[in-house]
């Protein structure tokens, strides 16, 4: 094993290097307080491995996105949604008898208890949906408590499948309830995307046909958030499992902590960006040029990727599926329209293209959600419900990883030193 040597004053410490499958390395420094007294301080852990795992590989200089090895373009172009839930949460794919015994799970728990359906009521009806969900899925622990308990491995696995059903319905209740429409309960006939857009869109008076090129985008789309490694969701959902709370609460705070607009918010921030755009009544061009001056206001959302220096390559594919969605359904929508120009106006800009600023999944998937008929308040529902499979495998490994260590980062600390009682109400 190859070590790297820390020197600090006149100490020599040594510290093992590990190397994963895709040639990564890193220092661990496991050791190093207990050895010399010191910490490590990286501000956000961005230079920090929180852990070792087999589920996702991410490249953000080539490019690359792995689901348990297999290249996200394919999984995209032969792959469902559950088929992809299944590799993550499992390690493989699934045989024809093992998918279909998975899908029938899946579809016995789509219903939720009546309880917990009147537990919509007590939202105002402008509550955000997130909000909805969060709390939604934390109540589902009260319901089954004699079966969450995560060193329990039948447990983990019932939890798992309850929790994978019943999101879908709970999604789509909380739309319901957003626009004072009665909520529509599962069919057992529909597979899982198709079931999720009946839930949505039909209403007792009339039927709602399902297109099966929504069904394909919609698998798409989920399937290109299904994980995407140690982020600050996939993260929060291992730091609340750590402490040995259940599924449902891990999952509850990852929903909370995707919430936020620096993270699953980015792509309800490029509708409203073309909102703005709409509104201004300015032509893209200038739009652009303002995105360029460092001195105007005006933030271009949808272009660059923290992780991804170059295309992202979930772009790319939800790219492809956008043109082809758009072209078929024939609509016609000026914020849509706008999209577009912006679209080809930065691919071509050359500030864009040296800074490799392309538009990312989050501008894509915005624009497919808005074409598919799903409001803007709900975009980052369907985040969630595609990264679910990822947020349940990443709890799964941990969890079952003998070496797991409920997470504790440290500090250093910066306030007042020792200081003496002052009652201050006598002054």
């Amino acid at each position: 094993m190859s070590e790297a040597l820390l020197k600090i004053a006149d100490k020599e410490y040594k510290l093992p290097i590990i190397e994963g499958s895709e040639k990564e390395k890193a220092v661990d420094i496991t050791k190093l307080r207990a050895q010399s007294g010191l910490v490590t301080i990286d501000s956000g852990y961005l230079n920090t491995g929180a852990c070792t795992s087999a589920i996702t590989f991410l490249d953000g200089e080539l490019g690359i996105l792995r689901y348990r090895g297999i290249p996200i373009d394919q999984l995209a172009e032969k792959s469902t949604f559950t088929e992809v839930a299944y590799l993550l949460i499992y390690g493989k794919l699934p045989n024809n008898t093992e998918l279909g015994s998975w899908n029938e799970n899946l579809t016995k728990h789509t219903l939720i208890h009546e309880d917990l359906k009147r537990l919509f009521g007590g939202f105002p009806k402008e509550a955000h949906p997130m909000a909805i969900m969060s709390c939604m899925i934390g109540s589902l622990s009260t319901y089954y408590q004699d079966s969450y308990d995560p060193e329990n491995p039948e447990h983990r696995e019932i939890s798992i499948r309850r929790l994978l059903a019943k999101f879908p319905t709970i999604a789509a209740f909380s739309f319901k309830k957003s626009i004072g429409q009665p909520a529509i309960h599962p069919k057992n006939s529909l597979d899982y995307c198709a079931n999720f857009m009946n839930m949505m869109f039909s209403v007792p008076a009339e039927d709602y046909h399902i297109d099966p090129e929504i069904v394909k985008a919609l698998n798409l789309l989920l399937i290109l958030h299904a994980d995407h490694e140690q982020n600050c969701s996939t993260s929060t959902v291992r730091l609340v499992g750590s402490s040995l709370a259940n599924l449902y609460a891990a999952i509850s705070a990852g929903i909370c902590a995707l919430w936020g607009p620096r993270h699953g918010g980015a792509n309800q921030e490029v509708l409203e960006m073309l909102n703005e755009i709409k509104a201004s009544g300015k032509p893209v061009k200038q739009i652009v040029e303002e995105a360029k001056d460092k001195n105007s206001t005006f933030r271009l959302s949808g272009f660059g990727h923290r992780v991804y220096k170059n295309f992202d390559p979930r772009a790319k594919i939800i790219k492809k599926a956008c043109d082809t969605i758009l072209t078929k359904m024939g609509i016609k929508d000026p914020l849509l329209d706008i999209a577009k120009e912006l679209e080809e106006a930065a691919l071509k800009d050359q500030y864009f293209v040296d800074r490799k600023l392309y538009p990312n999944v989050d501008f894509y998937s915005g624009i497919i959600y808005r074409a598919l008929g799903i409001p803007v308040n709900m975009f980052t529902v369907m985040f969630a419900m595609g990264r679910l499979p990822g947020w349940i495998a990443q709890w799964k490994e941990m969890i079952e990883d003998p070496n797991m260590k409920i997470g504790r980062p440290r500090q250093i600390y910066t306030g007042p030193t020792e200081t003496s009682y002052e009652d201050a109400k006598k002054k």
